[in-house]
């Protein structure tokens, strides 16, 4: 039902209204970090970018990179910047008004393939634009303490966008991988029955996987420059941080429809979602669905300050969408209240500034249920849930030219995301939502980028957190799969409840871009887990890792 209302709103507009069209950047894509640090030294937030919503359409950000380049040497960018620009706009130079659009091979093979440096078939003209790529990764993994030993990760598939007669614009990406990861993360699928970013997936092997990725969408808008409507199976991204408590693409992509409307300094985003509840691995059978309606507005208040409003309701409905929750207007809590308060609300706040050309200060805020009465009182009522990010970015550190720290601080109470009603938690495919350690943790997280030459970028991380953990069979509010009714205790309930689980880990990886989007890896990463002062070997690991990949964004093993 809610695909078939879907697809008839999308013939609907596309039939009437269409006029443009547009792509979006793949999510996890170096670039949104060149993006992040040129909108801050440009001294002013951009009102076509919106980083806080991902992915970021591809003719916002060539709009964004050419205003820029004009004003490059007024703030003080960097030959690196200026290439970085250039690359940015070839890579999508369909969107490039002047005549040279992407970057013509020297040597394209056979005439036919790569006449473009970044794209292996390449068709822009009147009637068509195509951009046709293969994907291709190969990982090699070397983990100490791991039986194994040797682990090999490795994904082929096909990429392609392009826009048809300047009315519909349209994306798909296919992958087919094969798995075999760290100890850490194979402990985290058994319990969780679900590897991190993937949907379907099979079990080849001790910690191996076989699972295919399949993204794709349509794109049109209804107002040109103002409101776009998105039809497709994809990911998405709310927030300026690392983490997003709101929104994160750690889970698997979603059948979603997205309106995107941007007018003057406003930016408002509506996210209606087919979700998987959570299930227990078994035969194969066709799995029921739940459903979400976000949407996030934010508003450029100055030149240096945004501020944004977001709001979600997930629920469940047999197979069909709850058309009370259509409305893109209107407050969920009031809509669920009125239905009887049978679904899972949570509103959230979040900002970013930029001062001094230099600092970006971001930060969010979440609600799940608050009793002003009880907060006060002190006495760790379980049903204050919430939770708080803050984060700061240092651009051009130290004077020093494309050097950028990171640090941010990630605080949820336990409970939070959690539903008495299983459809209604905060999650999709066995995976949360939003951050993936659930509830009831505190995290500190750095991390340093430097890219001392054009194509070479060097990277390093830490990580330490605290987490709430369950033992006994009794609910202390850190798995947000749990029932809350099965909650320990009403009171006295404190950020890390039950036993306590601490993590730090460090890594550092290094990549060298060969040519456009073919990258060579290597890094190493060193994590510690201990569980109320116990360490099980496979929480105390080094992995070494190194390899090739061709349009594809890395897959990294530190989410948690």
């Amino acid at each position: 039902m809610f695909k078939k209302a879907l697809l008839l709103t999308c013939y609907i507009l596309l039939s009437k209204f269409i006029s443009a069209q547009t792509t979006y950047l793949q999510l996890g894509h170096v670039d949104y970090e060149t993006l992040d640090r040129l909108e801050t030294r440009s001294g002013k937030l951009s009102d076509d970018l919106f980083l806080a919503t991902r992915p970021v359409s591809r003719k916002s950000l060539v709009k964004f990179l050419m205003d820029t380049r004009e004003d490059a040497r007024y703030i003080g960018l960097s030959a690196i910047d200026r290439y970085n620009i250039a690359h940015i706009t070839s890579v999508s130079g369909e969107w490039v008004e002047e005549s040279a659009g992407a970057f013509a091979s020297k040597r394209p093979i056979f005439n036919t393939f790569y006449k473009t440096q970044p794209d292996f078939i390449y068709v822009n003209n009147d009637k068509l634009f195509l951009s046709v790529n293969p994907v291709i990764s190969a990982i090699g993994i070397h983990e100490q303490n791991n039986p194994d030993n040797l682990l090999f990760t490795s994904g082929r598939g096909v990429e392609a966008r392009g826009r048809i007669a300047d009315k519909v614009g349209f994306y798909t990406f296919f992958t087919d991988n094969q798995e075999q990861v760290p100890l850490h993360v194979g402990r985290w699928s058994d319990s969780f029955q679900a590897v991190p970013g993937a949907d379907y997936y099979k079990i080849t092997g001790p910690n191996s996987y076989d699972y295919m990725q399949a993204r794709g969408y349509i794109d049109f808008a209804v107002v040109k420059d103002h409101i776009n409507v998105t039809f497709g199976y994809d990911k998405h991204f709310i927030g300026d941080g690392m983490r997003s408590l709101f929104l994160s693409d750690f889970s698997s992509g979603a059948t979603f429809l997205r309106l995107n409307t941007k007018v003057w300094k406003l930016n408002y985003q509506n996210l209606y979602l087919e979700l998987k509840p959570q299930y227990t691995r078994g035969p194969d059978i066709r799995l029921t669905r739940k459903y979400a309606t976000m949407h996030h507005l934010s508003i450029n208040a100055t030149k240096w300050l945004n501020i944004g409003i977001f709001e979600a309701v997930v629920f469940n409905r047999k197979d069909r969408y709850e058309f009370g929750y259509l409305n893109p207007i209107i407050l969920y809590r009031q809509t669920e209240r009125m239905m009887g308060s049978p679904d899972n609300v949570l509103i959230g706040l979040n900002f970013k500034a930029i001062a001094l050309k230099h600092i970006q200060l971001y930060g969010q805020f979440i609600l799940d249920e608050f009793t002003v009465k009880e907060l006060t009182a002190g006495n760790g009522y379980w049903a204050n849930k919430f939770g708080v990010q803050l984060g700061g970015k240092y651009f051009d550190a130290f004077t020093v030219k494309n050097l950028d720290l990171q640090g941010e601080i990630n605080l949820v109470r336990p409970y939070m995301y959690s539903h008495y009603d299983s459809y209604a938690n905060y999650s999709h495919y066995n995976q949360p939502l939003a951050h993936p350690l659930g509830a009831g943790f505190f995290e500190l997280l750095g991390a340093i980028r430097y890219q001392p030459v054009k194509n070479f970028y060097i990277s390093a991380r830490a990580m330490y957190y605290q987490h709430s953990t369950d033992t006994a069979g009794i609910n202390y509010g850190g798995n947000i799969f749990r029932d809350y009714d099965s909650r320990a205790s009403n009171y006295g309930v404190g950020l890390i409840n039950g036993v306590r689980a601490q993590c730090a880990l460090a890594g550092l990886n290094l990549s060298y871009e060969l040519k456009e989007n073919l990258f060579i890896d290597a890094g190493a990463t060193y994590r510690k887990k201990v569980y109320d002062g116990a360490v099980y070997p496979a929480e105390d690991a080094l992995w070494f890792t190194g390899g090739l990949r061709l349009n594809i964004v890395p897959r990294n093993y530190d989410f948690y």
